[in-house]
């Protein structure tokens, strides 16, 4: 306030804007340092976004290739002559080039399913309260009647049927609550509600359900008298080129290595062919894909470091990235592969323009997949050949330590620099102003007296002449 006070008064005396003068002579002084410091701030700006942008997108296409590999679809696929019989997936890793078989459905795995007879009161019929014993083994049915038991291995499991869950409806839900291994659940009709008791398939699942006290009228097994077997358990039978193995399951693992098998329907006699389907499409788009993501990739960085214009052009970090993306299609990457096999881009028909852009030899390509399809999808494979090459230049560019993490972190601290030094800037401006305004004002005031006593004596003279 006390500056602005005397801004206003000045030029009182000499008659000079000095207030317009001032500010003139103190933003000339530090013009040429602000200028140098907004266009450090500037450069500096734009070099933070430009390795931000960069980071981001190499590890996006990265991670985009790395989702697309995982899929699995780059890979030779199992495939099923009676989808209706079995459908066949394969296991991660799997390597099915040649395969060839014949499976052969002749039962289906199933589970045990009890049931008890009706009660007039429904759901909400009072049963009881006690114990229920569950007991897992393998029976013998005949009709809707259990007519043998073995007990298996596992101790029989107790569940306890408190008052709160005395009813039909409550026993089902203490059942599932237990997590025994069986599921329950409550079948109404016309005629009252059943209790229904599943298990899970296997010949080896069957159960007996046996209860304590007025629970006895639940029992399921070879002494229960008011309960039937609805269904037996039983494991699924197949042959792989004739030759017969059972399953506790429908989804058969280990049968054919690297295959789940999942079967949908016996057919006694008919072999179901399961062969190959060389992913010969999907590597084609695939390369198409990878090179139409790499170019864009590959102009961003080339701009980024273009030694005329480019916002990183002095960055050791953006050049090494460029670097290694020029040299990709060239890059080993099957380092176990034989002397005489394709191991790397440039094996399969990809090749680098004169502008550092990809393109692909589709004829090359296509001759490749089919003498050397084992390479060609190692090279596509999860976390190997092609996915894991990119991945360790996305690794070492966003490295905090030695990547565009550090020139992020360099281009930073130097932005809170020249942050502070703009601080210095304003502070000593102020400073200037001041000063310059005080002396002005000094000034100033002096000049009005010189004024006043110039006054005093033209008035003087003019007195003296008049009395003449």
């Amino acid at each position: 306030m006390a500056v602005e006070s005397i801004a206003k008064t000045l030029g009182t005396g000499s008659g000079v804007d000095v207030t317009a003068l001032v500010t003139g002579l103190v933003e000339a002084s530090f013009a040429n340092k602000n200028k140098a410091l907004a266009t450090k701030s500037d450069t500096l700006t734009a070099q933070i976004s430009k390795i931000g942008e960069l980071k981001s997108t190499i590890s996006d296409f990265a991670s985009a290739l790395a989702a697309l590999t995982a899929g699995g679809t780059l890979s030779t696929q199992p495939t099923s002559a009676r989808s209706d019989v079995l459908t066949v997936t394969r296991l991660a890793g799997a390597d099915l080039t040649g395969l060839n078989a014949s499976v052969e459905v002749r039962q289906l795995a199933q589970g045990q399913v009890a049931s008890t007879n009706a009660f007039a009161g429904g759901k909400d019929s009072v049963i009881g309260t006690g114990t229920l014993t569950l007991t897992f083994g393998s029976a013998t049915v005949a009709g809707n009647a259990m007519t043998d038991f073995a007990a298996g291995p596992a101790a029989p499991i107790a569940i306890t049927i408190d008052s709160a869950h005395s009813t039909l409806d409550g026993v089902a839900r203490a059942i599932n609550a237990a997590n025994a291994g069986v599921t329950a659940s409550i079948m109404t009709d016309s005629s009252g509600a059943r209790l229904v008791v599943k298990g899970a398939s296997g010949a080896s699942q069957a159960f007996e359900l046996t209860g304590t006290g007025d629970l006895a009228q639940l029992d399921i097994g070879r002494t229960a008298t008011a309960s039937q077997v609805n269904s037996i358990a039983q494991d699924a039978l197949l042959a792989l080129d004739g030759v017969e193995t059972r399953s506790p399951t429908n989804s058969v693992y280990g049968l054919i290595e690297g295959v789940r098998i999942d079967l949908v329907s016996a057919a006694v006699g008919t072999r179901v062919a399961i062969g190959a389907k060389a992913p010969t499409s999907e590597i084609n788009q695939m390369v198409t894909n990878f090179i139409e993501t790499y170019n864009q990739v590959y102009t961003l960085v080339k701009a980024a470091t273009n030694a005329v214009d480019g916002p990183l052009r002095g960055d050791p970090a953006a050049k090494d990235l460029l670097r290694q993306l020029k040299g990709m299609t060239l890059a080993t990457l099957l380092p176990d592969a034989a002397s005489d096999t394709p191991k790397s881009l440039a094996d399969i028909g990809v090749a680098t323009q004169r502008d550092g852009s990809l393109s692909v030899d589709t004829a090359r390509l296509a001759t490749v997949l089919t003498s050397f399809p084992k390479n060609v999808e190692a090279i596509f494979a999860q976390g190997a050949g092609l996915t894991k090459a990119l991945s360790a230049i996305a690794g070492k560019a966003t490295n905090k330590d030695t990547g565009l993490g550090v020139s992020q972190a360099n281009y930073e601290k130097a932005q809170i620099k020249v942050a502070d030094e703009k601080e210095d800037v304003l502070a000593a401006t102020e400073k200037l102003r001041s000063r310059m305004t005080q002396q002005f004002a000094a000034m100033d005031a002096k000049v009005a007296a010189y004024k006043s006593t110039q006054s005093f004596l033209e008035q003087q003279i003019k007195a003296w002449n008049g009395g003449d």
